[in-house]
């Protein structure tokens, strides 16, 4: 199976998935809207709730910018309800238990921690314009700072 690789300018692939709170969300849901689609490894773990506080804190900014924002990891929807509930988080988290929507945005890949590889989810965000194109990507994100770049690209777009 060939898939076309995700880049700035190409159709952001689309997806259905379970969210928090027993709703389901999917691209075309959103159309008309910016979208701000990041993955992260996993809920409750320091790095990734020091990105979702961030986007927490500049939600009201991305709203203004007219910028959905929406999580996405491998966690179930109940892990999901969890952590959002424990962060106060305001937008939407979605549960790809399969994987299917991490491989297709290409963020399901072979890390390497103490020598020893595993697969993981690259921490990633896409910035996706109301006609569902892709517009920018931050592959490898460190999170300091990350939420201020995507602000200003969502600002700009």
């Amino acid at each position: 199976m060939t898939e076309i690789p995700v880049a700035p300018g190409t159709a952001a692939p689309d997806f259905s998935l379970p969210t928090d709170g027993g709703g389901t969300l999917s691209l075309a849901d959103l159309r008309g809207k910016k979208l701000v689609l990041y993955f992260y490894p996993k809920d409750a773990t320091s790095g990734c709730t020091t990105e979702a506080l961030g986007f927490k804190e500049q939600a009201e900014a991305f709203a203004e910018a007219g910028a959905v924002i929406v999580g996405v990891s491998k966690d179930s929807v109940k892990s999901h309800d969890g952590f959002k509930a424990k962060q106060g988080l305001p937008f939407t988290l979605a549960s790809d238990a399969e994987g299917a929507v991490c491989q297709s945005y290409g963020v399901w890949v072979e890390k390497s921690m103490y020598g020893r590889t595993y697969m993981g989810i690259d921490r990633s965000t896409f910035l996706i314009d109301g006609e569902g194109i892709i517009r920018k990507i931050w592959r490898k994100v460190k999170v300091a700072g990350h939420v201020a770049a995507v602000l200003e690209e969502a600002r700009a777009l």
